[in-house]
């Protein structure tokens, strides 16, 4: 079997389900890991970058529970990378027991990931992703009429402060990420989309970098022979929970662009994974992008796959 140079991207919900307690979070990536570590005894070289929306949110509401004059607040580009840090932390782990079980010696290591974006990109203009606690409308407006923040109300619940969510232009570490792949270390990446940094500083800036867009980024620059995009479902489906909803397998670029324009991909969930896979496809020459769940990687490993992106 040859070998392969995979990205697969974990959703932060495949890390935290109801209990936020880090015990339930470590034995969830115990889970994760002897799914993914079939991919390593295969032979692939793995590249696993993760979600942390809700390991954010729950950070950024302890952060503001906590916060004083004498002890602020930590900004969200820091929140993003103590995320990357403590999950990294706990995904090391598991995958070192589960390929310790199968006698596999292999090094796994977390890179606390740069992802750079434009200053300029559209978004910071119009900030859109929802992070943090709830507010009430009169405390939202309070905060926005000091001129701190952008507030917007949230589907009936409350209002939350929006952050701009703009799209990678690049990846800092890329090369020592390459670098660790070549040695045959596995590594973690790219967590929550990246620590969004811009400008000849990189300095660190108020966003949150889609983590599927974040890991298709990667992929390009790893030069991945496949992108793996995991999600709740073991395929992408037309028509989702409708009477004659279909399944796709494999799928061309030009069949899912027509589909996008149709609408059948809900903007919040599935909509930035096929934008990713399509992207992925189209800027390599013979990558591939699968979208599927984790608990199907098995079948994908033994050639039943879930949606498979093709030029």
């Amino acid at each position: 079997m040859n070998k392969r140079k995979i990205v697969v991207a974990l959703g932060g919900n495949a890390i935290l389900s109801d209990d936020a307690s880090s015990e339930a979070q470590q034995q969830a990536l115990v889970t994760t890991a002897e799914y993914l570590v079939q991919l390593i005894e295969r032979g692939d070289d793995l590249i696993i970058s993760h979600g942390n929306g809700p390991q954010v949110g729950n950070l950024l509401l302890q952060q503001a529970a906590a916060a004083s004059e004498s002890n602020p607040a930590m900004p969200l580009d820091t929140c993003v990378a103590m995320t990357q840090g403590s999950i990294g932390y706990w995904m090391q782990n598991a995958l070192n027991k589960a390929m310790a079980a199968r006698n596999i010696q292999k090094d796994v290591a977390t890179i606390v990931t740069q992802v750079i974006v434009d200053e300029q990109d559209p978004a910071f203009k119009n900030p859109t992703k929802p992070i943090g606690p709830f507010l009430s409308e009169a405390e939202a407006k309070a905060i926005m009429a000091a001129g701190k923040d952008t507030f917007k109300e949230d589907s009936g619940r409350g209002w939350r402060k929006v952050v701009a969510s703009p799209k990678p232009v690049g990846i800092k570490e890329y090369q020592v990420i390459n670098q660790l792949v070549e040695l045959g270390v596995v590594t973690i990446s790219a967590g929550g989309g990246g620590i969004p940094v811009a400008g000849k500083s990189l300095r660190g800036v108020e966003a949150v970098i889609d983590k599927d867009f974040a890991s298709e980024k990667l992929a390009e620059l790893v030069g991945a022979d496949l992108l793996i995009i995991l999600t709740g479902v073991d395929n992408v489906y037309i028509n989702y929970n409708k009477p004659d909803q279909k399944k796709l397998e494999e799928v061309s670029v030009a069949e899912l662009e027509t589909y996008i324009e149709a609408g059948h991909f809900a903007a919040g969930s599935m909509l930035p994974k096929v934008e990713a896979a399509i992207t992925f496809v189209k800027n390599t020459d013979n990558g591939k992008a699968i979208i599927t769940s984790l608990e199907n990687i098995e079948n994908l490993i033994h050639g039943v796959s879930g949606t498979v992106v093709v030029k």
